[in-house]
């Protein structure tokens, strides 16, 4: 078994090391709109009752109109986590999985855990014949790297002439839709995107997600998670939101990211990548710095494998931004 990955939150867990209650924290470590929109009415029959198909094909077809996928109804899931674990199921023994890294974890531990060799790549023309699948994170995380739908429906064609899948993770794509091929996904049968919906709306905690692909691909993984593998209420939530008018949750991250980016370049730190809902940054000193704010009851993202990074998530007000900077001046590494 492979070790479990670090992740952005775990409040608790760092609260019990540093002090403080959970509430007392200010947690930038994940990527997640740190406003979660109005929650929208549920009838008491959604929690009452088991998920009724009227409430899978509602949330299905508001989905398809988000996503501009008409051609591909959405499927929804119990966040896109569950069906990582599935992929290798895709996949015949003996292939190779390409990743584009550095990037998300959890899919190298997904492949690693059924067997499969994996090569982290970093352009398109690394992809050979052998690869059975490949993963490309675009917007990327934690870098922000992305690519456009032209240069990934090259790689999909390439995929394809030999036998290959091509999976495209767009969990922060809501904030860059220019860069989605959901609307590609059902003219290419080797084309599986990937969308999350806690992260642009502010609700991780409804475990909700959508896979975008040929009918085939989608009747596999619907099969593998079995009936009822999302509950009533987050359908009924989803089907709201994603039928409403979003440019006020857009415009609010907008904002909300650029308080971050002003207090950061008043502390001199140096920008080297990112997405709407987090930035980052790089210091020869990041873990240090990382204690430091930890110290102050702030929580970033570093990771193991770039010691010189830190993922700095999005406050929810302008206070937040007062008191990251206030953290920040206070720290004094050279």
């Amino acid at each position: 078994m492979t070790a479990p990955i670090m992740h952005g939150g775990g409040v608790t867990e760092v609260a019990a090391v540093f002090g403080g209650r959970p509430e007392d924290w200010l947690d930038l470590s994940t990527g997640i709109n740190p406003n979660p929109v109005a929650l929208p009415d549920v009838p008491i029959q959604a929690w009452h009752r088991l998920p009724d198909r009227y409430l899978v094909d509602s949330a299905r077809n508001a989905a398809a109109r988000y996503y501009r996928s008409d051609d591909s109804l959405p499927l929804p899931v119990p966040g896109t986590q569950s069906v990582i674990q599935l992929l290798p199921r895709l996949v015949a023994p003996g292939r190779r999985i390409a990743i584009f890294g550095p990037t998300y974890g959890e899919y190298a531990r997904a492949f690693t855990s059924a067997g499969f060799a994996i090569d982290e790549i970093f352009t398109p023309d690394q992809l050979t014949p052998d690869h059975g699948l490949a993963v490309l994170v675009n917007p990327n995380n934690p870098t922000g790297r992305t690519f456009s739908p032209t240069d990934i429906l090259d790689m999909a064609r390439r995929m394809k002439a030999n036998g290959g899948l091509l999976l495209v993770d767009e969990a922060f794509g809501d904030t860059e839709p220019q860069l989605s091929v959901a609307a590609q996904a059902a003219g290419h049968d080797n084309l599986i995107v990937f969308r999350s919906f806690g992260k642009f709306f502010g609700l991780a905690g409804l475990r909700l997600g959508f896979v975008i692909a040929a009918e085939p691909v989608l009747s596999a993984f619907q099969e593998w998670l079995g009936p009822w593998a999302v509950s009533g209420p987050a359908l009924v939530m989803a089907t709201e939101l994603m039928r409403g008018d979003t440019q006020a949750v857009q415009s609010l991250i907008l904002a909300r990211k650029q308080g971050l980016e002003v207090v950061l370049r008043q502390a001199g730190l140096k920008i080297i990548g990112g997405t709407p809902l987090f930035t980052l940054i790089e210091h020869k000193r990041a873990s240090d710095l990382h204690e430091h704010l930890c110290r102050g009851w702030i929580l970033t993202r570093k990771f193991a494998y770039a010691p010189s990074w830190l993922r700095i998530g999005l406050a929810p007000d302008a206070a937040g931004d007062t008191r990251l900077a206030d953290a920040l001046r206070s720290a004094h590494l050279a």
